[in-house]
């Protein structure tokens, strides 16, 4: 608590924290039975036996209570102890001091001998209406009730805080992994969010699949079933959009990079994200599977090793694989025909009561008359009570009367019907509301919209400008998305203080199908893929040094559309210019973990038989070998890389074929520790060509290579100067990336050597610039150095904590550090001996820490200061 009169009292998780209040000796059973009760529904139970005793106990509690969010009271026969001075226990004050608006739960046991003080506040909290009074025989039956009655609390809090709604800005951490926020109020699905919960409740199904057509909701449903059962997932919910995902093979690298799992090729990745996901309770939501559902028995593989996760899928069609449930997401009802028109029925209709408020969103002075009110049961009629379409319909009201509305919409949707009698009824009548929509377009913006449809997820004004040279809107660009925003057809939100822009899936699926019936879909997708090549073009000697930082973010929000981009070059045998736009990638491929999907592009391009340049060739080879390196090492993967060095080298480029040769001294090492010799020579030969080349980050790399060979040989020495010269190039260059790598290695050895304070000054250093880049096994690193710090200097609770909170990252991104290479835990396991207690007590701690409080726990004021405003958004 900041600005108050009371000290703060923080909990390293802050979850929602319970209050509870009681005698101490008399209940003792029956606190530890609502202890665990709390605990297990994943809250955060305040005792006042945990405090600090220097503390004046009145002060103390008044701290705990303000900073709680639910009081929990247990009573029995002891009115408790009477402080010198005070008049009343600290029992009673503790009721007294909890706040009117703070939820409370009083439980009272049976009693023939009750202290008539405690009955006289018995009886005053029997007629206090903020409180809920409850009998309760024993512990064990007292924690079940706990449970139970703590579950309905917070469901009841959820609808309220819900129903109130909440305007906010996306962040940049909310498009990964976070759910996401919905800007408007769910109407009408209550029954189908306690079904889905219910399901996921259960636990009997493994996957769960919302199915429907396009604009039923599902996605809706989806992410408000994510968050109303996030007390079911103590392990975390992540949300997975594969809307651009068209490629089955992309699915576990989508998944992976939600998770934040690196894909750096040294582990097979479907591995990777089942040894994450083992052993915990965590939802996965994946939207929009529909594209890649021949690939859905992936999901049968992830769930049958890790059989504590669910996985809630959004599919236009079923899965059918074993373990689904599939959940038909049904329309809002409607009015049914005939029915005589008033204000009442039109409001006890769901679809009515969506039309309506997103009618008053449109146009706040809109209101539900008898004039108005068979108009809007009409249209909610015609469009079959499909949320999306009932939503688009709705913000007409700018522009037309709800009579105006259905009158066009009568119009229209035979017309459409006829023309696209393969959809189906549903889909029929979609198309018809969004081809009304649209039709109300001037021709520019029509135009507009249909070649915007070429966007994968979010763009922006830089894009579509681009994207607009040559065509009817060029020039138009900024007016025309401000007309379609307001036409509720695009979709704007600020992202890190810039304007992103997106279209809804119906509509960018509707023009598409515009585009293609132009008949000019390839010029369109061609202008788009040219835009992003030279965003690369742009972006990409940042990657390496000065800029790295800045093009790293910028590639991150770009993402979807880089896809789009290389798999239109791919698919329209622009084999040569995918490559180069790869290639030219390789470090953001690197640092964001990105390899799996890389490789299948390449291996497509590969077996196209289509003329391509050598060093197309050498490229494709070399980025579809590099997992194979690191996973399957073998004799033709050594022969494959050098292949990749003679193909660079007859082609002229001495930098990719130093590259590459580099990589194939990392093959050798992997593949036998006989090439040790061989390897380290090739790895010197390319870090001198590198050098005179002026490839700093490519030369870091083979001295961090190097480095590594000479520690696991013994040669300290040797692997100190390796690390120094990789970090002098790093820094020289600005090379963030390296940088962190190298230093953390350098750190390691500082502190295996007895150099304490130095290895602490380069691990926060590391920690830091792995921050700044959002490099998840950078912090782990740099957690796990300062682990080791604390531990050398006999700080158990905080080497236990920040050891469990790097394992934790660790787990979740798939990344798990070499053997040889670890310092801290062997520093731990001697400390665990001398003080087993306060290490056991700061990993559970750990358990509880998020990546911002162990980074706060691990460093020193001042830059925890500094990295404050980094974690921000983490």
């Amino acid at each position: 608590m900041t600005g108050g009169p009371y000290p703060a009292i923080r909990t390293p998780d802050q979850r929602i924290r319970v209050f509870i209040s009681s005698t101490l000796r008399e209940l003792a059973d029956e606190r530890l039975a609502v202890r665990a009760a709390v605990e297990r529904m994943g809250l955060a139970p305040v005792m006042f036996e945990l405090g600090a005793r220097p503390h004046p106990p009145r002060e103390l509690y008044r701290s705990y209570l303000a900073q709680s969010d639910v009081f929990i009271g247990i009573y029995a026969d002891s009115y408790g102890w009477v402080a010198p001075g005070e008049e009343i226990s600290g029992l009673e004050d503790e009721y007294r001091l909890a706040p009117a608006s703070m939820p409370k739960l009083i439980y009272i046991k049976a009693s023939d001998g009750r202290d008539p003080r405690l009955a006289e506040l018995i009886d005053r909290i029997r007629s206090d209406d903020t409180a809920a009074y409850l009998p309760f025989r024993n512990a064990e039956d007292l924690e079940r009730q706990v449970a139970a009655d703590l579950a309905t609390l917070l469901a009841e809090r959820f609808d309220d805080s819900r129903s109130a709604g909440a305007d906010g800005v996306e962040s940049a951490a909310s498009l990964v992994a976070r759910v996401p926020s919905l800007y408007t109020t769910t109407i009408g699905r209550e029954a189908e969010l306690a079904q889905v919960r219910e399901m996921l409740a259960r636990g009997e199904d493994r996957v769960i699949s919302l199915i429907g057509p396009g604009g039923i909701g599902k996605s809706r449903l989806a992410i408000e079933a994510a968050l109303a059962t996030e007390d079911l997932f103590p392990d975390g919910t992540y949300f997975v959009p594969l809307e651009g995902v068209l490629e089955g093979d992309l699915l576990l690298p989508t998944i992976g990079f939600a998770l934040g799992i690196r894909d750096n090729g040294e582990a097979v990745l479907e591995e990777r994200i089942s040894r994450a996901l083992e052993g915990r309770r965590v939802l996965l939501v994946l939207d929009n599977f529909e594209q890649i559902v021949d690939v859905a028995p992936v999901l049968v593989r992830l769930y049958t090793v890790a059989p504590l996760a669910r996985f809630l899928v959004t599919s236009r069609t079923v899965l059918r694989i074993r373990g689904e449930r599939v959940y038909e997401v049904p329309a809002l009802p409607f009015p049914a025909a005939g029915e005589p028109a008033s204000i009442e029925r039109a409001r006890r209709s769901a679809a009515c009561t969506l039309f309506i408020d997103r009618a008053r969103a449109a146009k706040p002075g809109f209101e539900l008359t008898e004039e108005n009110a068979d108009a809007v049961a009409d249209i909610c009629r015609r469009l079959e009570g499909l949320p999306l379409a009932i939503e688009l319909a709705a913000a007409k009201v700018r522009l037309l009367t709800p009579q105006g509305i259905a009158k066009r919409l009568e119009r229209s949707l035979p017309l459409l019907t006829a023309a696209v009698r393969d959809l189906p009824e549903r889909h029929r009548t979609m198309r018809a509301t969004i081809d009304w929509s649209v039709s109300l377009l001037p021709d520019i913006q029509r135009e507009m919209l249909t070649d915007l449809g070429v966007f994968a997820t979010r763009f922006t004004i830089d894009a579509v400008e681009a994207l607009g040279i040559g065509r009817s809107w060029d020039g138009h660009g900024i007016d025309g998305l401000a007309a379609l925003v307001d036409g509720s057809l695009v979709k704007q939100t600020d992202v890190e203080g810039r304007s992103v822009f997106s279209l809804l899936a119906i509509v960018r699926e509707y023009a598409l199908g515009r585009l293609k019936e132009r008949g000019d879909a390839d010029q369109v997708r061609a202008a788009h893929a040219d835009y992003y090549r030279a965003l690369v073009a742009r972006l990409a000697p940042g990657l390496r040094g000065v800029g790295q930082l800045e093009s790293v973010g910028e590639l991150g929000l770009e993402l979807p559309n880089l896809r789009a981009a290389i798999r239109h070059l791919v698919y329209t045998d622009r084999l040569d210019d995918a490559a180069d736009f790869a290639w030219s990638l390789l470090v953001y491929w690197w640092i964001a973990g990105l390899f799996g999907g890389v490789r299948v592009w390449m291996l497509e391009l590969l077996g196209k038989d289509r003329p391509i340049t050598q060093h197309t060739r050498a490229v494709a080879w070399f980025l579809a070998l590099w997992g194979e390196m690191w996973q399957r090492p073998s004799k033709e993967v050594i022969a494959g890389l050098g292949e990749t060095v003679r193909l660079f080298t007859d082609t002229g480029d001495e930098d990719a074929a130093a590259m590459a040769l580099a990589a194939r001294a990392t093959a050798r090492v992997q593949y036998s520790a006989a090439g040790a010799e061989k390897a380290e020579k090739e790895l010197l030969r390319a870090s001198v060509k590198l050098r005179a080349l002026g490839n700093g980050w490519a030369e870091a790399l083979a001295e961090v290579s190097l480095g590594r060979l000479a520690w696991v040989q013994g040669r300290t020495d040797e692997a100190f100067a390796h690390f120094d010269r990789a970090t002098t190039v790093a820094v020289a260059g600005n090379d963030l990336f390296n940088t962190s790598v190298a230093g953390n290695l350098r750190a390691r050895l500082k502190f295996l050597g007895g150099d304490v304070d130095g290895a602490e000054k380069e691990f926060i250093q590391t920690l830091m610039l792995s921050i700044r880049l959002h490099y998840d096994e950078g912090v782990a690193y740099g957690l796990e150095g300062l682990c080791a710090v604390s531990a050398a200097r006999d700080d158990a609770w905080r080497a236990g904590a920040l050891s469990v909170a790097a394992a934790r990252i660790r787990h979740r991104i798939g990344v798990f550090d070499v053997e040889a290479f670890t310092v801290h835990t062997p520093y731990l396991a001697r400390l665990r001996e001398r003080d087993p207690e306060g290490v056991a007590a700061g990993e559970r701690a750990g358990e509880e820490l998020t990546v911002p409080e162990a980074v706060a726990l691990a460093l020193p004021e001042l830059d925890r200061q500094h990295a404050d405003p980094l974690l921000a958004h983490w």
